[in-house]
């Protein structure tokens, strides 16, 4: 039994070694991201620096701004004031300010719609990725990116960069990440609270059912429901 748990750990961490490099896809080792949805503030901070630095290119078509307003705590008014740019309606789907033809022109490709990238890429992938963008005067926008080469992407947060300190910029980093891992599944922030009250829930119910038990069996055991001889 102790080889087989031995075993099966083994096969679990050579495992968990080989996804961690796939997702990096570069061999690059990727940066922990350590995002939280339940910090709403983060989130709120991730949605507006999403839509100022990263929805003229990139579409989130599986949300609506009504949504995103209802689950991070921002009214409607916000919303249309501080997310909104195109006058869209607030329950439209968050599309991207570029037209197709326009991308194709200047980036050669379509930007891909980021709805599913957490749950596709992971996290550590997305925080990395921001974080990877260095100097390279061959490329197009003079920029390359150290974990996915040659990117048509510019670095679209430099101006964060060189404004900011280094721990504020990590700390806006994260929290577009946070936004994204939000959006690649909205319920998470129902799944994992009703979570944590179903636990609690089962843990009062072993309480009481371990006290019942007790009461029971103290009958039993001093031979009041014991068969008479």
């Amino acid at each position: 039994m102790k080889r087989l748990l031995k075993t099966t750990t083994s096969v679990l961490a050579v495992l968990a070694i080989s996804l961690n490099v796939l997702a990096a896809g570069s061999g690059v080792a990727l940066d922990p991201a350590n995002t939280d949805i339940n910090d709403q503030k983060s989130l709120q901070n991730g949605a507006n620096l999403f839509m100022n630095y990263c929805s003229g290119c990139h579409s989130i078509e599986l949300m609506r701004y009504n949504r995103i307003g209802k689950d991070l705590g921002i009214s409607d008014a916000d919303v249309e004031k501080n997310l909104m740019f195109n006058g869209e309606k607030i329950g439209d789907t968050v599309t991207s300010s570029m037209s197709e033809e326009g991308a194709v022109k200047w980036f050669g490709t379509t930007p891909p719609d980021l709805s599913l990238v957490a749950r596709s890429k992971g996290v550590d992938w997305i925080y990395t990725y921001l974080h990877g963008f260095y100097k390279d005067d061959s490329r197009p926008f003079g920029v390359n990116n150290k974990i996915l080469v040659n990117a048509s992407m510019p670095d679209v947060l430099w101006e964060l960069k060189q404004n900011k300190s280094t721990e504020d910029f990590d700390q806006d980093v994260r929290d577009i990440t946070n936004f994204l891992d939000y959006v690649g599944e909205p319920a998470k922030l129902v799944r994992v609270d009703l979570g944590y009250k179903v636990m609690g829930f089962l843990f009062i119910l072993f309480i009481l059912s371990y006290l019942l038990k007790k009461e029971y069996w103290k009958d039993v055991k001093y031979g009041k429901w014991r068969a008479k001889d």
